[in-house]
């Protein structure tokens, strides 16, 4: 048990047990990737370490966890974030209103030294469309970063960092100019430019690489239920995150994939906006998939159609299923409708952050994908 049981990006591991070793711990890091591929999992592993019983100075060198002490074990019931998501949302009542939800913020904590703040979603049957980190979290951590640990050093976890309102950061910047010498925050985001600069430039930023295809193919043998061909196709719609490969439902991938392919189609042929406008409603309002990873599919396929426009024979497209159907509209694409497709797109994602209205932004992105 330890820092060996985690896939990939073994310099970032090496780093981080550096730090450790050498008691030289930074009071916040940013660790920048897509989701599934191992942040919080890392995360996770680096408040087991610097908290361990059994690993620690002079005895041992105190750059790894053992898993088996108690305060271990307890850091490691962070693993299962959606359990201790549920019990946080039944205490707190299921429509609490927006004082109750400042007043009772949304803290997972399985040991005193050790938080994860995730995205609050309100309420446990109809959450809200946007979790977001909110202020009366961040003034939780703010008060709770001084406190003296129980064990060496607090850590406080915070998923979906890139979540939290840019005008709430004021009270998260304190915290970052006047660190505590005994806790570390550790941000996880997407992406870096999710996060004011002023938060970036304080933070020691971390990358994650995405991992081989082979290397989490391998990691899918364990799904004995799937076959060979399934579990290579699932380690290629992975992109590099063995999370998302283990979550992945490949007949639902398989359907909403070809529904934004057909959409696409749809409004490269000029059909209807009858059919176009029913489209974007269903992608927009009745998927159970996040309308940001709807939006990375547009993404996924856009650029394979780009691709396939110009080398058809040697490329092995990301949606390698749907490689019939992505030909047939490869010979219509041109470099200039790609690029405005993808200035539309780039457009609805930015302007999600301002709650803007998914189905007028999903509609003004089908418009920019008519042949000109």
């Amino acid at each position: 048990m330890g820092f060996s049981e985690f896939l990939g990006n073994e310099r970032i591991v090496q780093a981080l047990r550096t730090m450790l070793r050498r008691e030289h711990v930074p009071n916040a890091l940013l660790f920048v990737g897509p989701r599934g591929i191992g942040k919080f999992t890392l995360a996770r592993m680096f408040a087991q370490a610097a908290n361990c019983e059994r690993l620690r100075p002079p005895r041992h060198a105190g750059d790894d966890f053992c898993g088996e002490c108690d305060t271990c074990r307890k850091i490691a019931r962070l693993a299962e974030p959606a359990a201790l998501i549920e019990q946080g949302l039944a205490e707190r009542g299921e429509s609490p209103d927006a004082a109750a939800v400042e007043r009772m913020p949304l803290i997972l904590e399985t040991h005193p030294d050790v938080w994860a703040i995730v995205p609050d979603p309100v309420r446990r049957r109809n959450p809200v469309a946007r979790p977001m980190i909110r202020m009366g979290q961040l003034r939780a951590v703010q008060r709770a970063a001084y406190f003296r640990p129980e064990a060496r050093r607090r850590v406080f976890i915070m998923d979906g960092a890139e979540t939290m309102r840019w005008s709430d950061a004021d009270v998260f910047l304190k915290i970052l100019e006047e660190p505590p010498e005994t806790a570390t925050l550790i941000l996880l985001a997407p992406r870096a430019d999710a996060l004011l600069p002023t938060i970036r430039s304080r933070c020691l930023t971390f990358w994650f690489a995405p991992m081989a295809t082979e290397q989490i193919e391998g990691l899918l043998k364990g799904r004995a239920e799937w076959k060979a061909a399934e579990r290579k196709l699932a380690a290629q719609l992975a992109d590099g995150s063995p999370g998302a490969a283990l979550g992945l439902d490949l007949a639902e991938s398989g359907r909403l994939r070809r529904e934004v392919l057909r959409l696409v189609g749809d409004a490269m042929e000029g059909k209807s906006y009858r059919a176009i406008f029913a489209a974007t409603t269903r992608l927009a309002k009745e998927e159970s998939e996040s309308f940001e990873n709807v939006l990375g599919l547009f993404y996924s396929l856009l650029a394979d159609l780009l691709v396939l426009s110009h080398n058809p024979k040697n490329y092995a497209p990301r949606n390698p299923d749907l490689r019939r159907e992505l030909e047939g509209l490869a010979g219509k694409v041109t470099d200039t409708w790609v690029s405005r497709a993808t200035d539309s797109l780039d457009r609805l994602e930015g302007r999600l952050r301002r709650n803007v209205g998914r189905q007028l932004g999903l509609d003004a992105v089908a418009e920019s994908l008519r042949v000109r």
